[in-house]
């Protein structure tokens, strides 16, 4: 693990913990043991004994002996700052032209595609039962001057079957097109993130370095949502940018978004 953040490696490791719990990351199958963490992280066990120290003080986990340590569902840490994040309804011809400009100029490796059942979060971003078939893939995008951001995409069954080959071929939502959905729109929200082990890894950064997190869902012309997307992107390489009106009467004038475009390099 990189050390160009000031912190030290437990409290780096605290942070990227902490979100992964505030997220339900380990509600079903609880925070794994302290070996598992020390081979993710790469360091030793004291370090994430001293980052798990800080969780339960925190009120976050439970460590229950003989079974280990789970999340305990309590109140927000009362010192941590809430992300600042942005929502944005977005038109999909943007969204789409941007897709079409970034395979031009990006490369894309696609980590894993896989049928997997829907968590509870993810079943009520797509409006679906728990438990409802859905395609899960990881992807990461690469500009020539390195990785650029790490995907993961899910799509129910019943929207589109589609195989790992058909989309390291295309871009997900030309597939969709491909079988029968017509795009009405999308919802946007933006936010910051911290890179946990595997992100970090893919994204060649440090654990616990500041991402921009993107989680898109995609709606059909109905309003069926037809694929959710959690995105997250190095800053230092991807920028969002938003084009701004004045509208409204003169005494009660707001601003309002016209296009949403990104720009990477």
């Amino acid at each position: 693990m990189g050390t160009s953040l000031p912190l030290p490696k437990y409290h780096q490791i605290y942070l990227v913990l902490r979100e992964q719990l505030q997220e339900g990351r380990f509600d079903q199958d609880g925070v794994p043991g302290e070996h598992a963490l020390a081979d993710q992280f790469d360091v030793a066990r004291i370090t994430i004994r001293k980052a798990m120290e800080m969780l339960v003080a925190d009120g976050l986990v439970s460590r229950r002996p003989g079974l280990g340590t789970w999340p305990q569902h309590a109140k927000p840490d009362a010192h941590a700052k809430p992300a600042a994040n942005a929502s944005q309804k977005a038109h999909l011809t943007g969204l789409l032209e941007n897709i079409v400009n970034m395979g031009l100029r990006t490369s894309v490796q696609v980590l894993d595609s896989t049928l997997v059942s829907a968590s509870p979060a993810v079943a009520e971003s797509l409006g679906i039962a728990p438990g409802t078939p859905v395609h899960k893939s990881l992807r990461v995008r690469s500009t020539d001057a390195g990785p650029l951001s790490h995907i993961t995409t899910y799509v129910p069954q019943a929207v589109a079957d589609f195989t790992r080959a058909d989309l390291e071929r295309e871009p997900l939502l030309m597939l969709l097109e491909a079988a029968g959905v017509e795009f009405g729109g999308a919802t946007q929200t933006i936010s910051a993130r911290l890179a946990d082990a595997q992100v970090a890894r893919h994204l060649d950064v440090s654990v616990g370095s500041a991402l921009l997190a993107v989680t898109r869902v995609v709606r059909d012309v109905n309003d069926r949502p037809v694929q959710l997307l959690q995105g997250l992107y190095r800053p230092d390489r991807y920028q969002y940018q938003l084009q701004l009106s004045r509208v409204g009467s003169i005494d009660a004038k707001v601003w309002v978004s016209e296009e949403l475009s990104a720009q990477f390099h």
